[in-house]
């Protein structure tokens, strides 16, 4: 089961995860978000010039705004500043460490929006602030599945309802792997990566069949946790089928698509007796060789094509 997520993030996770002065914070902080990885500088605003103006986006007051404004009558200023704040900006963020004028923090205390300031100069604050929209606004989908880091590799483990995805991660986790997430994975696409995280209500926990919900931190320590992972290699758990055609060489690579990002795939049949954690383990080995350049069904295929050849010879 996959999900899609409307992206967004709020003037609060704003605050938190960058190194901005809080000038004043808006009573519903938490509560007002943006959709947009877009920002406005408002100076023709600022002229009086509000045209397909964008107000729901971040708005900065730079050097050119700030030193306008400065020059500006006192009363003429008041009434430009008041008429930015009555289209109800979500924040403000002025930099360069320059002076708040006071109509500033009277219109965003009438207004409850927030007043964000930052020493550093607007091309820096324009490029740390795109960084931040980039990852909080990245496409987003959650995957029904088991994510973990094995080998260092983060392995996305994903089949039916049942099957055992659960009881062989905890396998894993025994032989000194990590758990990301379990159940739900959260899925971002960061540029030609995905990133894996577990959703926070479930972060670290396990649902074990016959025994119910399970803290892996608590159990087995911190070092078998992680809270994100890039997600290289994919493993299908499916029941074991007699007439199935399943891969026996390995020689071509089996490939998902997971927000339009091509990932390896290997499907692995479940039966009784079969050490499937063992199995994922070899599979995860087998994948960093492969991605090191070798390939143990090409190299037995080159073998048998120089015995058939050597053998043609000595006839």
């Amino acid at each position: 089961m996959t999900e899609e997520y409307r992206t967004s993030f709020t003037v609060e996770q704003l605050i938190q995860s960058n190194d901005f002065e809080v000038v004043h914070k808006a009573v519903n902080v938490d509560r007002v978000r943006l959709y947009t990885p877009e920002f406005n500088r408002p100076g023709l605003q600022l002229c009086g010039f509000y045209t397909k103006f964008v107000s729901d986006r971040i708005q900065i007051i730079g050097g050119a705004e700030w030193h306008y404004l400065k020059a500006l009558d006192p009363e003429v200023r008041r009434s430009r500043l008041k008429t930015l704040f009555e289209h109800e900006i979500p924040v403000l963020i002025v930099t360069r460490g320059q002076e708040i004028f006071p109509e500033m923090l009277q219109f965003a205390g009438e207004h409850d929006c927030t007043i964000l300031r930052t020493v550093d100069p607007t091309s820096r604050a324009v490029n740390n602030l795109i960084n931040f929209m980039d990852a909080a606004l990245a496409p987003t989908i959650r995957k029904h599945g088991i994510l973990l880091d094995i080998y260092g590799v983060g392995v996305l483990i994903v089949g039916d309802s049942g099957i055992g995805k659960s009881e062989t991660a905890l396998d894993l986790i025994v032989n000194g792997h990590k758990l990301i997430a379990d159940d739900s994975v959260r899925i971002r696409k960061l540029e030609n990566r995905l990133i894996g995280t577990s959703p926070k209500v479930t972060r670290h926990f396990m649902e074990i069949r016959g025994i119910g919900i399970i803290d892996v931190e608590r159990l087995f320590g911190i070092g078998c946790i992680m809270e994100e992972k890039e997600i290289e290699l994919v493993i299908h758990l499916t029941q074991w089928d007699d007439f199935a055609d399943y891969n026996r060489l390995g020689i071509e690579d089996e490939r998902v698509s997971i927000l339009d990002i091509s990932l390896p795939k290997v499907e692995i049949p479940m039966r009784t007796g079969r050490n499937t954690a063992v199995i994922i383990e070899i599979a995860t080995r087998n994948f960093k060789q492969k991605e090191m350049g070798y390939n143990a069904a090409l190299a037995l295929n080159q073998r048998v094509l120089e015995s058939i050849e050597e053998n043609k010879r000595n006839r």
